[in-house]
């Protein structure tokens, strides 16, 4: 007896190919039907879609192309230029990978992205998924890409029963006996847009799916069982201080954090050791034996959180008012309040400078005699 398997038609990437034509999204960065793809919009793209959603990407992607409308412009921009300007969009390893690779394309290519992935693999911050897609989708050139929409299309498609991410090797060689060897681009849009817009993780919208009959998953009927996961690990919660020191006159002392690790070289304020040793309810002196100077020191009601990939974080916030002529510490700075929205704060730190005015008010006010 035939499986269900053996009696469904095969994908037909042509099928695929001319729902695209008829259907395909319109976004920032991808060129129109008649247009050739820029590489450095493909590139800035990738890197900012990775963990991130098209929605959250794209004011980014905007903003960037403003100040930096170019690969050779974002060479020789400042760093820090380029962490305020990603500041909220997280994963800033992202964006120091970004001007690195900027400058190797600049130095290493003479401003012009390679087309082959083994040497686009060779520029910082580009991964196999990367290279795949800046090849495929910049210079047609044939390219099995895979992100989180493609598994998903895959995964129902093949009904494949391993979970993720012990899985993905397996659909990226499925995928690969799919892909067309013309259009090769366009079949990877093609297949991020039936993920994104038809084959969703919820009610996908099977009736309008040109792969609709090849479908084992949809003749199984548990579609939405795709891709099967993993448990997940419990995510560990630390804790910590975060010290918001400001003047009578509303600057406020910030520091860039190092240049390497978790959100290296963004701007904070002064924060003590994270880890899930610390005890937010001690008394007042134990918790401001980080701070960065001696100050009046009251703690403001609540904590703000924040959730990392592999962590959850509790800040205290401890406030104080200093006089106005007070040096900032080595390391820090004083940042006047109409500057501190321009800086590249992370959105865990954007939190806690909304706790801290949320409650800086009385103090302020208070501290005026000093």
């Amino acid at each position: 007896m035939a499986t269900a398997a053996e009696t469904l038609p095969a994908p037909d990437p042509s099928a695929l190919l001319a729902w695209y034509d008829r259907h395909r999204r319109r976004l920032p960065w991808r060129a129109e039907a008649d247009e050739r793809a820029d590489p450095y919009r493909v590139w800035l793209s990738e890197i900012m879609l990775q963990q991130t959603t098209v929605k959250a990407a794209g004011p980014y992607f905007l903003r960037f192309l403003q100040h930096f409308p170019d690969v050779a412009a974002l060479a020789a921009s400042p760093l820090e230029e380029v962490l305020k300007l990603w500041a909220g969009l997280g994963y800033y390893s992202r964006a120091r990978n970004l001007h690195a690779c900027a400058q190797a394309v600049m130095e290493r290519h003479g401003g012009a992205f390679p087309s082959a992935e083994v040497d686009l693999l060779a520029l910082p911050g580009v991964g196999p998924y990367t290279a795949a897609a800046i090849a495929a989708i910049a210079f047609d050139r044939p390219a099995v890409v895979v992100d989180g929409n493609v598994e998903r299309v895959v995964s129902r498609l093949f009904a494949v029963e391993a979970a993720m991410p012990g899985a993905k090797p397996r659909l990226k060689a499925l995928t690969a006996t799919i892909a067309p060897a013309k259009r090769p681009g366009d079949f990877a849009q093609a297949t991020m847009d039936l993920g994104a817009t038809i084959c969703t993780p919820r009610k996908p919208a099977c009736a309008l799916c040109p792969w609709d009959d090849p479908c084992l998953a949809r003749a199984r009927g548990d579609q939405e069982s795709f891709p099967r996961k993993a448990a997940k690990a419990d995510r560990p919660t630390r804790r910590g201080v975060a010290y918001w020191v400001e003047r009578p006159d509303g600057a406020a002392l910030m520091r860039s954090r190092p240049p390497r690790g978790l959100l290296g070289g963004m701007t904070e304020p002064p924060t003590g050791v994270w880890s899930e040793t610390v005890d937010l309810a001690a008394p007042l002196g134990r918790l401001a034996e980080e701070a960065p100077l001696s100050a009046d020191w009251r703690r403001l009601p609540g904590v703000v959180t924040h959730v990392f990939s592999h962590f959850a974080l509790d800040l205290a916030v401890l406030a104080a008012v200093v006089p106005q002529a007070t040096p900032a510490p080595a390391g820090a700075r004083w940042v006047a309040r109409r500057d501190l929205d321009g800086e590249a704060l992370p959105s865990v730190f954007r939190k806690v400078v909304a706790h801290a005015r949320a409650d800086a008010g009385p103090a302020r006010s208070k501290s005026a005699s000093l």
